[in-house]
């Protein structure tokens, strides 16, 4: 007796795998337009940004006052968001990303609560990538 195979399981783990690429390219590119945006916001300030205020306010204005903390994290920023959204060295871009996505995190948690929800966000995001691309 000859094997033929079912095609219509092979029909649906292509359609449920084709769902979980196209679920893996959304979180990249969501990913990488807030970061880019964002960073590019820093550059060109199209987007109007609330001032900080109390503790969150000095330590924004101290690494501000570096000259150069904030213009390179904003530049590390657009080019892990362009190589997310280009799909160029995703894994190495999820790891230069990761504590820039959990130090946000943290910052609202204890400096600024009303960010929290991005900070969230970002996160999740960037562990979701990490879980799909951690054969890499």
């Amino acid at each position: 007796m000859r094997f033929v195979p079912d095609l219509c399981n092979d029909h649906e783990e292509r359609k449920e795998s084709l769902s979980m690429q196209n679920f893996k390219i959304t979180l990249r590119v969501l990913l990488g337009l807030i970061y880019l945006i964002f960073g590019l916001n820093f550059f060109f300030k199209f987007l109007p940004l609330p001032p900080s205020e109390g503790v969150a306010g000095v330590f924004l204005g101290a690494m501000v006052q570096t000259n150069y903390f904030f213009p390179f994290l904003k530049l590390v920023e657009v080019t892990v968001g362009a190589l997310l959204i280009l799909n160029f060295f995703v894994p190495l871009a999820l790891v230069v990303i990761s504590p820039i996505s959990l130090n946000i995190l943290l910052f609202h948690l204890f400096l600024e609560p009303k960010g929290i929800p991005m900070g969230i966000l970002l996160v999740g995001l960037n562990v979701g990538l990490i879980i799909f691309y951690f054969s890499y």
